[in-house]
């Protein structure tokens, strides 16, 4: 797409458990990631909070950083409400909200929807011809606004390519961003999200960081044995640690610039706890003193 990437910043944080929180949460949690200097505050959709309306909140309860639905799921609007909405969000915030696409998950599609779960490409193609053409949204915008693709197979990362600003890649190895990279192209926006565990004791980290990783591992199965990881369902150290960074903020730190050095624009951080629902805003202030300015 033409124009200028949009402005990210170097680091951000992917708020994972955006929609446990109620909405004085969801305020509390937007304005310090603001405020510790992030620049790109990224959440999901898939059982909670409608995405567009989540965004509305979160660039409410902001003034400058950047609001990214990260995985928007392109069977819970049609691409012509998202591309009015999309447009509303800019009219709005000008600069501030990011779109990145989901194919979503056939359970979530047929199950929940009551839809019918198409090939990814194929669907999210056809999603974008339908954003592209809609005639609606506010005066003054255009439909197709800034955008990426969350992608993780080849085939979906050549697509983001040649129709998106680029792609988001959640939870995967270094050794992915740099194929993610070559197949994106020099010139692409290429935002990753780390999973971590943080903890001085790395014992205290092993198990979630294990558990990340059992959950992390049926939609990426087939890329890990790809880029070497060969023991099938097993959960041996090198797997664990491949996706998860877990250990001091010194692990954390190490990691990020792994991406960094292997391609990435931005990396978002995505803090899991033992006690989801509640905002880690410590461990976000923590990481801002080792990774921001």
């Amino acid at each position: 797409m033409n124009g200028r990437k949009p402005d990210l910043g170097r680091i951000g944080i992917w708020a994972g458990d955006l929609d446990t929180y109620p909405a004085a949460g969801l305020r509390e949690a937007a304005a310090a990631v603001e405020g510790l200097g992030y620049g790109t505050l990224w959440f999901a959709e898939t059982t909670g909070r409608e995405a567009m309306t989540q965004a509305a909140i979160l660039l409410a309860a902001t003034r400058r950083i950047t609001v990214a639905a990260g995985m928007a799921d392109i069977y819970a609007r049609d691409a012509v409400t998202t591309a009015a909405a999309h447009r509303t969000l800019e009219e709005a915030f000008p600069g501030r909200f990011l779109l990145g696409l989901w194919e979503s998950h056939p359970s979530l599609t047929e199950d929940v929807r009551g839809r019918r779960f198409e090939p990814p490409p194929a669907a999210m193609r056809t999603y974008l011809d339908t954003l592209d053409a809609s005639p609606f949204g506010p005066p003054g915008t255009t439909a197709s606004q800034p955008r990426l693709v969350a992608a993780l197979d080849p085939g979906m990362l050549a697509l983001a390519a040649e129709r998106a600003w680029g792609a988001t890649v959640l939870g995967m190895p270094v050794e992915y961003t740099r194929t993610a990279r070559t197949l994106l192209g020099p010139d692409a926006l290429l935002a990753v999200t780390q999973l971590c565990v943080l903890s001085p004791d790395r014992s205290r980290t092993a198990e979630l960081a294990a558990a990340t990783t059992a959950a992390a591992l049926p939609n990426r199965r087939a890329l890990l044995h790809d880029l070497g990881y060969h023991n099938g369902d097993a959960l041996d150290d090198r797997l664990v640690d491949a996706l998860v960074a877990h250990g001091d903020a010194e692990d954390v730190v190490r990691r990020v610039h792994e991406h960094l050095g292997a391609g990435a624009d931005h990396v978002s951080l995505h803090l899991l706890t033992p006690a989801p629902g509640i905002v880690p805003i410590r461990q976000w202030e923590h990481m801002a003193t080792h990774l921001l300015p």
